[in-house]
């Protein structure tokens, strides 16, 4: 059931699938964005007016930032593992980052292609710490769209 007219979505739940595999306890995402380049064309009519016209240029890539809490996968340490070790070929995975509403069902999903972990960092360790240790992976990408 999709939502009613003029209600918004809220980004409950978020999940990261690559490789038919799906982690759905990420916590936060960050970086999707659908952008082109602009490119600035000046120049003068056949009657000499001087005219400047913003054109639509190469379609950007970025990166994508997911946090989660640290469990016990590995699955982001072994796929920058395979960066660490030049294994670029087998490091590229096309993939998704799927957005759910408080009832799990799909909101709406971002295709990224040529997907490679480019980083992950862990929050601050503390020794008697009560809050939840989180790690971030940053995925470089060389493209994203909506699914």
């Amino acid at each position: 059931m999709g939502l009613p007219e003029f209600d918004t979505g809220v980004g409950w739940s978020f999940g990261l699938e690559v490789d038919g595999i799906e982690i759905k306890e990420i916590q936060e995402v960050d970086g999707i964005k659908l952008e082109v380049d602009s490119i600035e064309l000046k120049h003068n009519t056949a009657t000499g007016q001087y005219i400047n016209k913003m054109l639509p240029g190469r379609k950007k890539v970025g990166e994508i930032h997911l946090t989660r809490g640290v469990t016990s996968d590995k699955s982001w340490q072994t796929w920058i593992a395979s960066v660490f070790e030049g294994n670029m070929p087998g490091a590229r995975k096309g993939g998704q980052v799927n957005i759910y509403d408080y009832m799990g069902n799909p909101v709406q999903s971002f295709k990224f292609t040529n997907g490679w972990a480019k980083s992950i960092e862990y929050g601050s360790l503390k020794a008697g710490d009560a809050s939840v240790l989180t790690e971030k992976l940053t995925i470089a990408h060389e493209g994203l769209e909506p699914a």
